[in-house]
């Protein structure tokens, strides 16, 4: 079970760690969400969003390898996840970029779900 959750936790990281790419700049930023980013206020919250996402994805990944801070692992992923989840389904109308983003939370959804189960299991003596 240990191993599960680690791996589900490996995933979630991954998943939030490939936006940490926008911090190179607005071209990547338009590859990643398919928008261009010409006003600078948005670009710099754009590339500061990377950096958030980048650091959700440090921890989960210390998490997936740290028990002890699994649980504040898996508040934070499912926030991550649920809320942008929530967001793209109440607004629509999103491009075929953000409909990657959508699916890859999905996935990570999934993952959270999987872990979190294996993780309960496992601290019950299972």
């Amino acid at each position: 079970m240990r191993y599960l959750v680690s791996a589900m936790l490996v995933v979630v990281a991954i998943i939030h760690l490939l936006p940490l790419s926008g911090l190179l700049g607005t071209e990547r930023l338009a590859v990643l969400y398919g928008i261009r980013f010409e006003e600078p206020n948005l670009a710099i919250l754009m590339r500061h969003r990377a950096v958030l996402f980048g650091l959700l994805g440090v921890f989960l990944l210390y998490a997936a390898f740290r028990p002890t801070f699994q649980p504040a692992a898996f508040v934070a992923g499912f926030g991550s996840v649920l809320s942008f989840l929530y967001l793209a389904w109440s607004v629509g109308g999103y491009n075929a970029q953000i409909g990657r983003v959508f699916t890859a939370d999905i996935v990570a959804l999934v993952c959270l779900v999987v872990g979190a189960v294996a993780y309960a299991y496992s601290t019950r003596g299972g």
